[in-house]
């Protein structure tokens, strides 16, 4: 019995799609680890043209998702309602939760406490010689931009395209090459789809890689700070590991665990903030957060299409935005394989408006709130010279005890860490359950709405998921490294989001006009999408 079960799910999965990015991922794995020095080389020489040469693209793809998801919004396709359900298969609260924990993973308690330190000392907008206030200003609002409404979009607009496909047309598969068919037609089927899903899963492991090499190296710091005991890269390894056996462990209980999971995790990070707004700078954190949104706002446009092409005049420049922006860009892009497919998954039930709008609402009030919280308790020991976090950072302190440096400054510092830890391993679990719930369906020649993948499926995109980021600890990757390869994995992953999206206007409007034909001839006088 038990044989025959074995091999009825082996013969459901989609062998080309699983082992073809495992072996892509395990070659570069092995690169990284065996030659790091020639693997840096051709990372630096491949940001040269992703970056320099293509940087433009990431730029306009971000205005072009913003301004098409608010046109799909506010437009009549904004009252479809993305299935057959007669309410919304989950509570606003418990959707919200989800949509915010399963997109941020670490990154947000990471990006956060250290984001505005790198752009205090920047100049944006080749400004030189700022004052304390502009300093302060930009180095607020610009985290803010990065975590804000563009960002999002790459990943709601998409959102609402996989919804559509599966809780509208009833496709049998959950890819991006299925999500294409309307433009691509039998092509999906065809070797162009099937490299399209293998383009896409290897973009999203190299994408999350850097979630991972980033965060981890904190987590290995706090946990050493708590505990007394002596932390190094290794320790970081082995932390990864477990984390990994955590939420190897809850996606294989499916989405009731990842639904349960999200809760404790915000539940955490509500803790975190009391913390910080009882023994912090709270006016400050209030004031300085509604500056900043007030300065987004104002120069959301300058900021969205700055290039700074005085950096190709030998002149001057700052390469700020190719630094940053287009890195933020090509790091929201590699998830977009996944998230939005996660996104869709408990929106059914929801209008097209409704995901966008309260999509885009959920994440900003998330990501705003860590960012105005721990960014503005540094910036606060900043300005008041109280630690200078920017020039730690400048001088080449690793972020990690740059992050542990605002922790010294709150009474009761080993609690916060403590629930630092407990923050930082939730928003992993609670992201990578879901991303790997979503992966695995890629696996499964036929995944319709409501069925989850195969238990050994799930594990063994879990541990996937692990192998690229121990590689880049191993190598000692640098910042610099890590976006680089975030961008480079994200330019393909931009061309395909923009088939997506064409593919789900096109879909939109040619039901719009078979509603309208059928309404014609029952003598009515026709009728658009509800």
């Amino acid at each position: 019995m038990k044989e025959r079960e074995t091999r009825k799910a082996a013969e459901t999965v989609d062998w080309g799609v699983t082992l073809v990015p495992l072996a892509v991922i395990g070659l570069l794995s092995a690169i990284l680890v065996c030659f790091p020095a020639h693997a840096k080389a051709v990372v630096e020489r491949l940001r040269g043209i992703f970056v320099n040469d293509l940087g433009f693209f990431y730029l306009l793809l971000g205005l072009g998702m913003i301004c098409t998801a608010l046109w799909v919004a506010f437009s009549r396709y904004g009252e479809i309602v993305l299935g057959n359900t007669k309410k919304p298969r989950y509570k606003n609260t418990s959707w919200g939760a989800m949509i915010f924990t399963s997109t941020m993973a670490a990154d947000i308690l990471y990006w956060s406490l250290i984001e505005w330190a790198y752009y205090y000392n920047a100049t944006p907008f080749a400004m030189e010689n700022m004052t304390l206030a502009q300093k302060q200003d930009w180095a607020s609002a610009y985290p803010l931009f990065h975590w804000g409404p563009i960002p999002w979009a790459f990943y709601i607009l998409p959102a609402c395209a996989y919804a559509y496909m599966m809780f509208v047309k009833n496709r049998k598969r959950q890819t991006l090459s299925e999500a294409c068919r309307p433009l691509l037609g039998d092509h999906s089927d065809r070797r162009l789809g099937r490299l399209i899903d293998v383009l896409a899963i290897v973009g999203l492991l190299a994408g999350t890689a850097t979630t991972f090499s980033l965060a981890t190296p904190l987590l290995a710091g706090a946990l050493g700070r708590v505990t007394g005991l002596q932390t190094d890269r290794l320790t970081a390894i082995f932390l990864l590991a477990v984390v990994g056996a955590v939420f190897i462990l809850a996606v294989m209980k499916g989405m009731k665990a990842i639904s349960y999971l999200a809760s404790i995790c915000v539940l955490i990070f509500l803790v975190l903030l009391v913390i910080f707004w009882m023994f912090g700078p709270s006016r400050y954190m209030l004031e300085t957060g509604i500056t900043a949104i007030g300065t987004v706002f104002q120069n959301f446009l300058h900021m969205a299409t700055w290039m700074d092409p005085l950096r190709l005049s030998g002149t001057g420049g700052s390469g700020f935005p190719q630094d940053w922006t287009i890195f933020y860009w090509a790091y929201w892009i590699a998830w977009f394989v996944a998230t939005p497919f996660f996104i869709a998954k408990i929106s059914e039930g929801r209008t097209v408006r409704q995901v966008i709008l309260g999509g885009l609402s959920c994440g900003l009030l998330g990501t705003y709130t860590s960012f105005i919280t721990f960014g503005g308790f540094g910036l606060h020991l900043q300005v008041t010279g109280q630690a200078d976090l920017a020039g730690m950072l400048q001088g080449g302190a690793a972020p990690a005890e740059v992050i542990l440096q605002v922790f010294e400054a709150i009474p009761l510092s080993g609690v916060a860490l403590a629930v630092l830890i407990a923050a930082m391993v939730a928003f992993y679990a609670s992201t990578f359950d879901a991303i790997t719930l979503v992966v695995a369906g890629y696996s499964q020649k036929e995944c319709r709405n409501g069925q989850e993948p195969g238990k050994r499926l799930r594990a063994f995109w879990a541990a996937v998921f692990l192998l690229l980021p121990m590689a880049l600890l191993f190598s000692e990757s640098t910042l610099s490294n890590l976006q680089t390869i975030a961008i480079i994995a994200a330019f393909p992953l931009g061309l395909i989001m923009l088939l997506v999206v064409v593919s789900f206007v096109k879909t939109l409007r040619e039901s719009e006009g078979s509603n309208q034909e059928s309404d014609s001839d029952k003598g009515s006088p026709g009728r658009r999408l509800p």
